[in-house]
This record gives structure tokens, C-alpha cells and sequence, in this order.
């Protein structure tokens, strides 16, 4: 089950898409759908976040607490609606577009890929690219 909280004053508008996407993007890579929670936030909450549970003092766009069980995927995706916006506007793309890279990044977290090293990086960015792709296409 895929859910969306909100603690800003952002919403998704068209939320059973974006759950349809999600389950796609899911089963593409082989897992099974389990309790995934995204929670919209401002930078505030999410620094909070950051600096109580990781030790990290800075901003950030998204993180994801992995509670996965196997191949099914379980877990709390925080995002901060503030940094996609800024995000989008410094990588010159739609908010909407880097709002899936990063909903979506999480995902990709759950299954396992990693983005610390140059070349996990790399496969993490073009799997978003097909991921974010895959949102486009007519089911």
C-alpha cells in the first residue's frame, strides 16, 4: 500500500497515478509492493530529521527509512517539497519531473541500488531516467 502524508501545505493532485506509477516501477524491478509511506515536508522538518536520526547537519531533498522484508518493499520516504523546487530550478527541469526523480529514488534504494560511489551513481541516475520515464506511458 502506497500513501502520501502531507506536512507542508503541498498535495499531489492526481495521487491514484502516482500510485499506479509507483507499483509499475516496483514490479519492473522484480519486488513486491508493501507499506510505503511518503511524507511531504519543508525543509525545516526534514533537517530536523536529518540531523536527529543520520548525524547530518545540511539540507536534503529526500530520505528514506528502509524497512524491506525480502522482496517486498517496506519503508517511510521523507521529501522536501522546498529542495525539489530549488533542485528543479538549478538542473533546469520541471518540478514535476524532479519531484518523481525523487519520489522515485527511494524506491530504487529499496531495491538496492546505492548512489555513494562515482559508478553506483551513475546506474542510480539512469535507472531514475527510466523509472521517471516510465510515468509517461499509458497503462
Amino acid at each position: 500500500m502506497i500513501s502520501f502524508n502531507y506536512e507542508t501545505d503541498f498535495s499531489i493532485e492526481n495521487e491514484e497515478q502516482f500510485e499506479d506509477w509507483i507499483a509499475a516501477v516496483i514490479e519492473s524491478e522484480g519486488k513486491h509492493e508493501g507499506e510505503i509511506n511518503y511524507i511531504f515536508c519543508d525543509d525545516e522538518y526534514l533537517h530536523k530529521i536529518n540531523v536527529e536520526y543520520l548525524d547530518h547537519d545540511t539540507l536534503t531533498d529526500i530520505i528514506s527509512f528502509d524497512y524491506t522484508v525480502g522482496n517486498e518493499l517496506h519503508g517511510d520516504i521523507f521529501v522536501s517539497i522546498e529542495r525539489v523546487r530549488d533542485n528543479a530550478a538549478d538542473f533546469k527541469v520541471s518540478f514535476d519531473d524532479e519531484l518523481k526523480r525523487v519520489m522515485i529514488h527511494g524506491i530504487l534504494h529499496y531495491c538496492g541500488y546505492k548512489d555513494k560511489s562515482e559508478k553506483d551513481e551513475l546506474l542510480m541516475r539512469s535507472k531514475e531516467d527510466e523509472k521517471v520515464a516510465m510515468f509517461h506511458v499509458e497503462r
